[in-house]
């Protein structure tokens, strides 16, 4: 049974309410001594010319003998109901455990197609600790959206075209040596990037130079093609590899390269409706009326910029996915761009552009500066999860509890950790980098709620040959195991915040809370203990069953693993 639609229906019938307006009105209550739900009675005021304390006063008169509900009571204006302890934990927990790991998943997005642009990291460039924030909410919000039934398309718009890379071919030319690149694809591109910058500072014409290799490029020569064909592959391969150890997979890694031939398209459509119009020699969209400032659609000697390509990929992904929402997760400093870009859809009268969206986040930041590839101020992602593997499997071995599968262990904690770290805020917080913050394993973290799972599932082997299937969980009704089972039948309602306003963070949230009154009814309800009566104990392994099912698909869905022993 869902108990907030049989409290929906009830108030719907003894108010003659819509049940849509009942739902959108009944609530949770700030204290747990004031109820499961609560409904406000102060929009029948008018309808039934009552004050609102007289109106719960008679509604909890009608509805207080249903079975379902300890009681219900009349606070103020508010109709507070209690559910029935033992009927709830039966329900709520046998439910779960039918779900067979599936509680919480749903088919509202059923038909419906979601597209998620996230990580898109530079060919070229290390793949470091910024990119991690886009990767790990990209990838959440993606497992999240499949959890509620959509279709989900994960895109990785790789930035594989631009004046970057007549810069880095100018370099290659000058500074390049392919055998060593090879062994080092990034680190050894990055160093030759770097000296370019610094050596056009004293040789400006480098500039000039870059300029023409990227002219080349543009016009396909073989050479420079041929060059950035290789640099795009080794990249990709040293990328891939990153996102192996992270578990995430796209479907598509078309770059802005490949928009490149699509863009004439955007400007000749936008000519055609009369929205370009010149400005200092550039083509723009005047968007002053919606005080947005005018979008530039191509510059002044004609070439085309990140807005026209940015739009002929939404026009691709149109025609391609026909997709319900194009979810752009890109750091919040791209706002503006993302408003222009919308704007000018909309004033072309693309009416599916409405389902564009951009989900922003905060920056990554070194203490006291930002991260620059120019100047070589990185911290490569790559190290920090082998940093973090590596002292994951330090305190494994000097702990001594792990016993099979010590680096794998050590892996899928040492991640956790990490991507807990950058999913625990809301997502447009701005994030230090700290070696001790991010490999943090007390208190509020991934191991702490991969710890809470293990010891369940510790519970359940230790308990094997104990058949509690068929437990009878109608006398469990102490205040630690109703505030964990209450947490449990809360998880649907956590998925569907964050997918609503695309924060992760509300699932983590969730399963640290689920963690925490979970490790308190550990501690408070003794489960194998000699002298624990077998009903009890059966009723109470069910809830622990229950409660481990929950808290891995919750850490799924933020790209989190669980380990069976810690």
């Amino acid at each position: 049974m869902d108990f907030k639609e049989y409290v929906i229906d009830k108030i719907s019938a003894v108010t003659e309410l819509p049940k849509e307006q009942v739902k959108n009105a009944v609530e949770i209550p700030p204290d747990e001594k004031m109820g499961d739900l609560a409904f406000p009675c102060f929009p029948l005021a008018k309808v039934m010319r009552k004050a609102p304390p007289l109106i719960a006063k008679d509604l909890a008169e009608k509805l207080k003998d249903d079975a379902v509900f300890e009681r219900v009571e009349q606070a103020g204006g508010y109709l507070n109901f209690f559910f029935n302890k033992g009927e709830f934990i039966k329900e709520t927990v046998d439910a779960v455990i039918k779900s067979n790991g599936n509680w919480g998943r749903s088919d509202i997005g059923s038909g419906k197609t979601v597209l998620l642009d996230y990580s898109s990291p530079n060919i070229a460039k290390p793949f470091h600790i910024g990119h991690l924030f886009s990767t790990a909410l990209g990838n959440s919000l993606a497992k999240i959206y499949k959890y509620l039934g959509y279709d989900v398309q994960s895109l990785n718009h790789i930035g594989d075209w631009g004046t970057q890379f007549g810069k880095l071919i100018c370099a290659y030319h000058r500074w390049g040596d392919a055998e060593v690149i090879d062994k080092d694809p990034i680190n050894e591109l990055l160093k030759i990037y770097v000296k370019f910058h610094d050596e056009a500072k004293k040789n400006p014409e480098l500039e000039d130079e870059a300029r023409e290799y990227f002219k080349k490029l543009e016009d396909g020569d073989s050479e420079a093609t041929a060059l950035w064909q290789h640099f795009r592959d080794i990249s990709l391969r040293e990328f891939k590899r990153v996102y192996d150890m992270l578990g995430v997979e796209f479907d598509s890694y078309n770059g802005e390269a490949f928009y490149s031939d699509k863009m004439q398209e955007v400007v000749d459509i936008l000519r055609e409706k009369n929205l370009l119009v010149e400005s200092e020699g550039a083509k723009v969209v005047d968007l002053s009326d919606m005080n947005i400032p005018p979008c530039i659609i191509l510059k002044s000697d004609g070439a085309t910029i990140y807005a026209t390509r940015d739009i002929a990929a939404a026009l691709y992904r149109h025609r391609t996915y026909n997709f319900d929402k194009n979810i752009y997760v890109v750091g919040t400093p791209q706002a503006l761009h993302f408003k222009q870009i919308f704007a000018v859809m909309e004033r072309a009268g693309w009416e599916w552009s409405k389902g564009c969206e951009h989900v922003g986040f905060g920056l990554v930041k070194l203490p006291g500066k930002s991260m620059s590839t120019r100047n070589g101020d990185v911290v490569f992602l790559e190290d920090v999860l082998n940093e973090a593997i590596e002292k994951t499997r330090a305190v494994i071995e000097e702990n001594d509890t792990v016993k099979e599968n010590r680096d794998e262990v050590a892996k899928k904690i040492g991640i956790g950790a990490i991507l807990y770290t950058f999913l625990k805020n809301s997502r447009e917080k701005d994030i230090i980098f700290s070696w001790d913050t991010m490999l943090d394993f007390e208190g509020e973290s991934a191991p702490y709620c991969q710890y809470s799972y293990a010891r369940g599932r510790s519970i359940l082997r230790r308990a094997e040959g104990i058949d509690y299937k068929n437990a009878d969980l109608s006398n469990i009704t102490d205040a630690d195991a109703y505030s964990l089972v209450k947490q449990l039948g809360a998880f649907d309602n956590a998925i569907l915040s964050a997918a609503n306003k695309n924060e992760p963070f509300y699932i983590n949230r969730y399963v640290t809370d689920l963690a925490k009154l979970f490790n308190k009814f550990y501690n408070t309800n003794p489960i194998l203990k000699d002298d624990v009566d077998d009903e009890t104990k059966r009723a109470r392994l069910k809830i622990v069953d229950a409660t481990c099912s929950v808290i891995k698909s919750a850490l799924m869905l933020l790209g989190i693993e669980t380990v069976e022993s810690m």
